[in-house]
């Protein structure tokens, strides 16, 4: 197992466990009742859910980087 293996299970850690801090925009129950959504409605991001945003984007970018690496380097240098 490469470095870049373990670097990538750590930032897929990551990003499933900020992934489910994050607030819902949508309540589970307007979309069996079909109420109207509001999802299109001007709501700004303040505090702790702005940092989440750009924590999960920093990680997805990262795993997508680690990503390429580690099929890269599983290529080019097998155990």
């Amino acid at each position: 197992m490469h470095a870049i293996d373990v670097l990538l299970l750590i930032v897929s850690c990551l990003l499933i466990t900020i992934i489910v801090l994050q607030e819902s925009k949508e309540d589970a129950m307007n979309a069996f009742s079909g109420e109207k959504s509001d999802l299109f409605a001007n709501r700004k991001q303040r505090g702790f859910e702005v940092w989440v945003n750009y924590i999960t984007a920093g990680l997805s970018i990262a795993f997508i980087v680690f990503a390429v690496l580690a099929a890269f380097f599983v290529d080019r240098f097998p155990l």
